[in-house]
């Protein structure tokens, strides 16, 4: 069965193209437009990674990745996604508790080996 990637993007243009990519990847896919509902979503559905934008309103992808780590005690793999310098919000990634990143423009290819590496290092 699939691995299901959750897609967290308050811009909808985002996330549609974004759903797009995973499904040519071959992956399921949950969405979610803020950290609050990422948190309802991992909390009643089987989420395998998770894709967290870092600017969103209600609870960002930082306070949303932080709560994740520090409250659901979860190792659960989350990449970062930003069209910002990464420096902007931390000195590496791993700081702000995400396993990888991605920068935009999101392309087929980045967002593949991303994912695979990432979930292909939860699994060992």
């Amino acid at each position: 069965m699939p691995h299901k990637i959750l897609i967290v993007d308050d811009i909808v243009i985002n996330r549609i193209l974004l759903v797009e990519l995973i499904k040519k990847l071959g992956y399921n896919y949950a969405q979610a437009s803020n950290g609050r509902e990422a948190l309802n979503c991992i909390e009643s559905d089987k989420i395998d990674l998770v894709l967290m934008d870092i600017e969103m309103p209600v609870m960002n992808g930082i306070e949303t990745t932080q709560h994740i780590r520090e409250n659901l005690k979860s190792n659960l793999p989350i990449i970062a996604l930003t069209a910002h310098n990464p420096e902007d919000f931390f000195e590496t990634f791993e700081q702000g508790g995400f396993d990888d990143l991605i920068t935009k423009p999101y392309l087929l290819d980045k967002i593949g080996k991303t994912v695979d590496k990432v979930l292909k290092a939860k699994m060992t």
